[in-house]
């Protein structure tokens, strides 16, 4: 790591903790919960994940940025608010490199903060449960930014997923390749699968991996009615990951209760949209104390292991979910909390991870060839 000039910044936590440091990126201030991730790659992807939405991101790798930035692996325009790191690389090589990680943050307004002991803020986290904190490179004192903490909503009772969506809807074409033969099985049909994706925070390599699968999609904003879904005659209906808490998010919690009722339209949800298809089922969810956030969860069932990607601080209670309407299909096996259901007699299943891996294993792809399998046999 090569860096000529530091500006002292730092972290204070909600419960008083300070962890003095030096500031990169972006100058100012950033306020939200402290999270921590423990991939080791993907901090591009990571950083611009809709998911993260007003919170401030760990990277417990402890160097960030060595490869620099490409213009292919953002997931969104979104992107969080601050990053801690131990070390970050103000020198980057990699091929794809076309950007300086630092300049980049700045263009993004990210604050960042390196130089602390992250081991020792993770076992906080770990410890504690994530709370809201103040990242900092401007001159306030402790008091000050204790005042600001205690002024910030909590992120239990927050619909983020509203701020994230898209305003107005449009359609995503953009060509990919996958290794599955679509295109022989929907050879009948003059047109690709027309899939309406409700947008809470969706990520691009998501919208991606539909297209590769054979999918044409029609992407709506979190506030789409019934009428706005059914209009427009799907073949499926996805709903996306997101940030906040899912419980708030009553127009998509109410659109999907009306789709289940609705009939047998092909419904597949991801992350917050799994948590969506379970409180619309009767379930109920809960604030996990430190979340989900990584690329090597193992979920499964029945001897049958996944190693997942995985960013939520939400789960939902198992026990809360009717047996005669829904089967849990997977569970994270780290804490066997719920990670897949199926709505029984229905063509409708949810996962919380993120099978299209951006960034990630592979493993769980397959996800994406069982949504159009059941959108095929419908054609």
């Amino acid at each position: 790591m090569i860096n000529f000039y530091k500006k002292n910044a730092k972290l204070v936590l909600s419960n008083g903790i300070i962890f003095p440091g030096f500031s990169f990126g972006a100058s100012g201030t950033a306020v939200g919960e402290i999270v921590f991730n423990t991939g080791m790659t993907g901090y591009q992807e990571v950083i611009t994940d809709p998911s993260y939405y007003g919170q401030i991101l760990t990277f417990t790798y402890p160097e960030i940025g060595n490869t620099g930035i490409n213009p292919e692996d953002s997931e969104s325009s979104s992107s969080v608010k601050g990053i801690i790191v131990r070390n970050y690389s103000s020198n980057n090589s990699n091929w794809r490199s076309f950007k300086n990680f630092n300049e980049w943050l700045i263009e993004r307004k990210i604050i960042g903060l390196y130089g602390i002991d992250t081991r020792a803020l993770v076992k906080i986290l770990r410890a504690n449960g994530s709370m809201n904190g103040l990242l900092t490179s401007e001159d306030q004192t402790v008091e000050s930014c204790l005042k600001i903490i205690r002024k910030t909503p909590k992120m239990e009772g927050l619909n983020l997923s509203q701020v994230v969506s898209t305003h107005q809807q449009y359609i995503w074409q953009k060509p990919t390749e996958t290794d599955f033969d679509v295109r022989r099985r929907y050879s009948e049909k003059q047109n690709k699968l027309k899939v309406v994706a409700i947008d809470f925070g969706i990520k691009k390599s998501i919208l991606n991996r539909l297209v590769s699968h054979g999918c044409e999609i029609l992407v709506l904003p979190s506030q789409a009615s019934l009428q706005d879904v059914l209009s427009n005659k799907p073949d499926g209906i996805f709903f996306s990951n997101g940030p906040g808490d899912p419980s708030s998010v009553a127009e998509g919690i109410n659109l999907a209760k009306s789709l289940i009722e609705y009939g047998d339209i092909p419904m597949f949800g991801i992350c917050l949209g799994h948590q969506i298809f379970g409180l619309a089922l009767g379930g109920s969810t809960y604030k996990l104390p430190f979340g989900h956030r990584g690329l090597n969860h193992p979920c499964g069932k029945n001897n049958q292991i996944e190693i997942t990607s995985q960013n939520h601080g939400f789960a939902i209670h198992p026990d809360s979910l009717a047996k005669d309407k829904v089967k849990i299909t997977h569970y994270n096996l780290n804490d066997n909390t719920v990670a897949g259901l199926e709505v029984n007699n229905k063509p409708i299943f949810s996962v919380q991870y993120h099978p299209e891996a951006g960034p990630g294993p592979h493993d769980s792809d397959y996800l994406f060839k069982k949504f159009v399998s059941l959108m095929l046999e419908r054609c």
